[in-house]
């Protein structure tokens, strides 16, 4: 996530005009960087399922009975699912 999220920045552009055209030239003009977009948006996607998993796993086994554990895994949860949004969902709003 953080390599691809680095080299994906590295030809993004922020700006309200040019973002789109930022994105289409990372899918078009660099090499492979439709691959490293896809690899990025679907690492992020496994990760979470990773996250879903570890967290029935906790519910299957009974570890919710230990409360300040479970406590600091919801917290965990929030705050990645708060980075998530703030990286994903944030930028596309400039467009």
């Amino acid at each position: 996530q953080i390599l691809t999220g680095l080299f994906l920045a590295m030809h993004y552009t922020s700006d309200i005009s040019t973002a789109f055209s930022s994105v289409t030239h990372i899918c078009r003009d660099v090499n492979y960087g439709w691959l490293i977009r896809n690899i990025h948006a679907n690492g992020a996607s496994f990760f979470f399922i990773c996250i879903y998993m570890h967290i029935a796993r906790g519910l299957y086994y009974g570890s919710y009975l230990y409360k300040e554990t479970w406590n600091i895994g919801v917290v965990l949860l929030l705050l990645v699912m708060m980075t998530a949004f703030v990286g994903y969902v944030l930028p596309w709003g400039q467009m």
